[in-house]
Parts: C-alpha cells; sequence; structure tokens
C-alpha cells in the first residue's frame, strides 16, 4: 500500500510540472500576500506548496520529505491508529499555511512579494521527526553527520539571521516558523514525547 508521504511527493510533483509547463498555473499558485488578503485568494496559501521555482528545488524538497515524512508518518500511526490518515494530511497542510502566513500578513501591502514551495511544511515534517528521534544523525550530503537536535539548533538560528537579513531572496522566515509549528504540533500529537525528547538528550554523549 502506497504510503501518504509518497502519495502526497506524487501530487505535488505532478502539480510542480504542470506549474513549470504552464505559466497560467505557476501564476495563479504563487503565495502572493497582496492578492490573499486583497483580492481574497485564500486558496494561493495552500497551492503555494505544491509548486517550485526549480526542478533541483522540487527534487531537493521531496527527497527530503520522503525520509522524514515517513518517520512521522510512522509515529502517528502508532499513536493515533486509524486516525492517523487525517491528521498527517492536516499537519501537512496547515504546516504550508503556518510557516507562510507571519511573512503574508507582514508583506500583504507589497504587490510584488511572491513565495513558493514545500520548505516550511518540509521543516515542520523534519523538526517533529527530530522532537520524536533526536538522537537519529542527520547527514548533509551524505557526509557531514550531526544528531537531529544538534543540527535543530543550527538550523533554527540560521533561518532566524537570515530571515532578518532577507539577502538571498529564499523565505528563511517560513523555514523557521515550519520548524516551530512541527515541534509543537508533535507535541500535542503525542505529549509523551516531549519528556522523551529531554530523556534522549540527556544520554547524548559527544565521545
Amino acid at each position: 500500500m502506497i504510503s501518504l508521504t509518497t502519495l502526497i511527493i506524487i501530487v505535488t510533483v505532478l502539480v510542480s510540472l504542470a506549474a513549470f509547463n504552464k505559466a497560467e498555473v505557476f501564476q495563479k499558485s504563487l503565495m502572493n500576500p497582496y492578492l490573499v488578503f486583497h483580492k481574497k485568494e485564500y486558496w494561493r496559501l495552500i497551492a503555494s506548496g505544491f509548486i517550485h521555482g526549480s526542478y533541483i528545488h522540487l527534487g531537493f524538497n521531496m527527497f527530503t520529505f520522503y525520509f522524514f515524512g515517513r518517520v512521522v508518518e510512522q509515529v502517528f500511526g502508532q499513536v493515533l491508529g486509524g486516525s492517523s490518515t487525517i491528521v498527517f494530511v492536516l499537519f501537512y497542510l496547515s504546516a504550508i499555511v503556518v510557516s507562510d502566513l507571519p511573512v503574508a500578513f507582514k508583506r500583504k501591502n507589497d504587490i510584488h512579494y511572491n513565495s513558493l514551495g514545500a520548505s516550511g511544511a518540509v521543516s515542520a515534517m523534519v523538526f517533529a521527526s527530530i522532537l520524536y528521534y533526536p538522537l537519529n544523525d542527520i547527514c548533509l550530503y551524505g557526509i557531514f553527520c550531526l544528531p537531529g537536535f544538534i543540527l535543530g539548533i543550527i538550523y533554527v538560528v540560521y533561518s532566524y539571521y537570515q530571515g532578518r537579513n532577507m539577502s538571498d531572496n529564499i523565505n528563511h522566515e517560513a523555514h523557521l516558523y515550519g520548524a516551530i509549528y512541527g515541534a509543537i504540533f508533535g507535541i500535542v500529537v503525542n505529549p509523551h514525547s516531549a519528556i522523551s525528547f529531554i530523556d534522549q538528550i540527556k544520554t547524548y554523549r559527544i565521545f
């Protein structure tokens, strides 16, 4: 049976490919805060999470989501049983919206600002996974590996400062808010995970 993670990846790839080939689909799906709030085009808050700026952008997001999404999906299944399907999909879709909302409110009068991609939702999945398994190594480019909780701290600090600088045309604030939302949602689904997270961290030794 196909996993929800794989199904979401398939849908995202298909929508992204359609947007690559049809400018109208791409333009209608962009998260443009001005159009969202002044023209009430609220669908953009979700649709923007299913389109990407390039094949590399799409590939990186879906590659990351594949590994971390399956972990979260499995934990949800163990904790929630049959209702995990609805909760997992709700988590992913709401993460797309929540990760973009702070910037959307901030830039709601800027008609030229656009944002796109699943990065906020993917960050939420990564941080929910880190919450559940903080000592599992996460490897960058398959070479540089660190325990998830350490890499998570670095990621949050980096996203915060890059979000303030806004020097590289990347919505780092969506990454940051997605990460925070992922950890909070993960705790709501499995409250014991907060205690387990702390207990696991206490056992960590560098050497």
